[in-house]
C-alpha cells in the first residue's frame, strides 16, 4: 500500500474517532437539558402551588390535593361544598416550544360552577299574565379584566366562587319569598323572583348562569335590555349577603361563664335582666334579605320618579324656574333634594319657596322654609299637583316682594281664594297692592290652572266709563277709584310674569 493510501486510511480513524466523541457529548447533552426542563417544571408546579396556598385554602386527601371554594369560614351556612381539585397540567409537549402563558398548574372546579354569573334586578311594570313569566335568557355582558400577570388559574377560582355565592344569594331570597307573609305573594317562578313593591310595578331578580360551551351561548338571547338592570341593587345584595356572614360569625360566641346556656348573648341576659315576651320578641325579629332589598329597590324608584317629575315641570314650565340640587351624601333608605323656584333676574328679592324633599320608602316628606311639614305618598300625580301648587304661589308671592321693594303698599293677601272659578289643583292665591300715593290699585290673581289674571283700577275721575251725576258735584268725589279694568297680559313686554308686573308698577307709580 502506498504512502498516500495509508495517510487517507489514518485520517478516516481520526475524524470516525471525533464524530464518535460529538455523537456522545450530544446524547449526553440531550439527556441533561431533559433532565433539567422536567426539574424545572417539577419547580414550577410546586411554585405555582405555593402561590395558590397563599391565596386559597388547600389540604391533601390521599393523593389528591382539595381546594375550598366556600364562604364557610366567613360564616356562610350555604351547604354547597364548593370544593375544586388541583392537578399538574400534562398537556404540553415539551419537545415543542413552550408558550408563554404555560402553567404547570391547573384546577378542575365542579360543573355547576363554571363559566360566569351574575344576579339581575330590575323595576318594570307589572306583567298582565303570570305566564308571562319564565326563565331569563343571559344577555351579553363584558367579563371582567384580569390584571396583567394573573395566573389563569385564579380568574378561574374567581368566577367559580362569584357563581357560588350568587347561588346562595338566590336561595336565600328564594327561601325569604316562601316564607314572608305579605298582602301580595312573593312569586317564584324557575329563576326568578317576582315582587310587586308598588300598585303596577314589579321588582324581578333573576339568576342568570352562563357556561362556557357552546350550546347555552346560542340558547342564550339579546332579547333582554341590559338598560333595565340596576347595578346599584345588585352590589347591594352582595353587600347584605357579606353583612349576614358576618353577623352569623359575631352572634355565635362561647357564654360566660361556661356554665351558662350556648347561644346569643341578648338571650343569655333575658332571664337575669327580667325581659318580658315583647322584648325577647323583638329581639329575635330581624329583617330578611329580600326585605331589605325591596325597601332599597322602592327607594331607589321613588328617587329617580322624583327627579323625573322635577325635571318634567322644569322643562315644560319656563316661568317660573324651577331648580333641584341633590345632596351628594344620601342613605340607602332616604336621599334629600332642595328644589327652588326663582324668576329669572330676580332670585335675590324672590327666595320665599324653598322646599327640602325628603324622599323616603314609601313617602316623600316636604320641609318648607318655615317648618312646616307635608307628607306625600308614592304617587306621582301627588307631587306634580304640589310643585305646580307652589309655583302658582310664588307668582303671588313675588309680586307681594316687589311691592315692598317700590314702595307700593299691600292691601290684602291671600294664599286660598274662595272666590272665582275652583281650581282642581290646589287653590289659587291673589294680591293687591296699592300706589304709592294711593291712585291706583293692582289686583292680581294666580291659580295653577287657570293662569294669571291682572286687574287695575284707575281714578274716577281718568274713568270714561263712569257716567257724570248731577248729584256728585264736590270735588272730593273724583278722587274715589273707578272700576277695575283687566290687563292683556300676552301683550305686556316682558320676559316673564314678574318682569312685567315690575313695568306695570312703573307706569303707574308717579314721578
Amino acid at each position: 500500500m502506498s504512502q498516500h493510501g495509508l495517510l487517507l486510511v489514518s485520517k478516516r480513524k481520526s475524524l470516525f474517532s471525533a464524530a464518535q466523541i460529538l455523537l456522545k457529548g450530544g446524547e449526553r447533552l440531550s439527556k441533561s437539558v431533559a433532565e433539567n426542563q422536567e426539574n424545572k417544571r417539577q419547580r414550577d408546579f410546586n411554585s405555582e402551588l405555593l402561590r395558590l396556598r397563599q391565596h386559597w385554602k388547600l389540604r391533601k386527601l390521599g393523593d389528591k390535593i382539595l381546594g375550598d371554594l366556600s364562604y364557610r369560614s366567613a360564616g356562610s351556612l350555604f351547604p354547597h361544598q364548593g370544593t375544586f381539585e388541583v392537578i399538574k397540567n400534562t398537556d404540553i409537549d415539551l419537545d415543542k416550544k413552550i408558550p408563554e402563558d404555560y402553567c404547570p398548574l391547573d384546577v378542575q372546579i365542579p360543573s355547576d360552577l363554571e363559566g360566569s354569573a351574575y344576579l339581575k334586578v330590575s323595576i318594570q311594570k307589572q306583567s298582565s299574565d303570570i305566564g308571562d313569566l319564565g326563565t331569563v335568557n343571559l344577555f351579553k355582558r363584558p367579563l371582567p379584566k384580569t390584571k396583567p400577570g394573573t395566573p389563569h388559574w385564579q380568574s378561574k377560582l374567581e368566577a367559580a366562587q362569584n357563581v357560588l355565592l350568587c347561588k346562595e344569594i338566590f336561595a336565600q331570597l328564594s327561601r325569604e319569598a316562601v316564607q314572608i307573609k305579605s298582602q301580595i305573594p312573593h312569586i317564584v317562578v324557575k329563576n326568578q323572583i317576582i315582587s310587586q313593591p308598588f300598585p303596577g310595578l314589579q321588582l324581578s331578580i333573576s339568576f342568570c348562569h352562563s357556561t362556557n360551551d357552546k350550546k347555552s351561548q346560542k340558547s342564550s338571547s339579546d332579547k333582554m335590555n341590559p338598560e333595565d338592570h340596576l347595578y346599584v341593587l345588585e352590589h347591594n345584595l352582595h353587600q347584605l349577603i357579606r353583612e349576614f356572614h358576618k353577623q352569623t360569625l359575631s352572634n355565635i360566641v362561647m357564654p360566660h361563664p361556661a356554665s351558662a346556656p350556648f347561644g346569643h348573648k341578648r338571650m343569655r341576659l333575658a332571664g337575669p335582666q327580667a325581659f318580658d315576651r315583647n322584648e325577647i320578641n323583638t329581639m329575635q325579629q330581624s329583617e330578611g334579605l329580600l326585605e331589605k332589598i325591596i325597601k332599597q329597590a322602592k327607594h331607589i324608584f321613588l328617587r329617580s320618579r322624583t327627579a323625573r317629575t322635577i325635571d318634567s315641570l322644569a322643562s315644560r314650565i319656563e316661568d317660573p324656574q324651577i331648580q333641584a340640587h341633590w345632596s351628594s351624601i344620601n342613605d340607602v333608605y332616604e336621599s334629600s333634594v332642595k328644589v327652588l323656584i326663582t324668576s329669572q333676574g330676580y332670585e335675590q328679592i324672590c327666595k320665599s319657596i324653598q322646599l327640602q324633599l325628603n324622599i323616603g320608602v314609601d313617602q316623600i316628606r316636604v320641609v318648607h322654609r318655615d317648618g312646616r311639614v307635608i307628607t306625600l305618598s308614592h304617587q306621582e300625580q301627588e307631587l306634580q299637583d304640589f310643585l305646580l301648587s307652589q309655583m302658582s304661589q310664588h307668582q303671588v308671592l313675588a309680586v307681594q316682594q316687589l311691592a315692598k321693594v317700590m314702595g307700593w303698599h299691600v292691601l290684602s293677601f291671600s294664599n286660598h281664594v274662595g272666590l272665582g272659578p275652583v281650581e282642581s289643583i290646589g287653590n289659587a292665591s291673589s294680591i293687591t297692592v296699592a300706589s304709592p300715593n294711593g291712585d291706583y290699585t293692582v289686583s292680581v290673581r294666580n291659580g295653577p290652572e287657570s293662569g294669571s289674571k291682572v286687574m287695575v283700577q284707575f281714578p274716577r275721575c281718568q274713568s270714561k266709563e263712569v257716567p257724570k251725576s248731577d248729584v256728585l258735584q264736590d270735588n272730593k268725589w273724583t278722587h274715589l277709584r273707578g272700576p277695575f279694568k283687566e290687563v292683556q297680559w300676552n301683550k305686556m313686554e316682558g320676559r316673564n310674569f314678574v318682569y312685567k308686573m315690575e313695568l306695570l308698577m312703573a307706569a303707574l307709580t308717579p314721578c
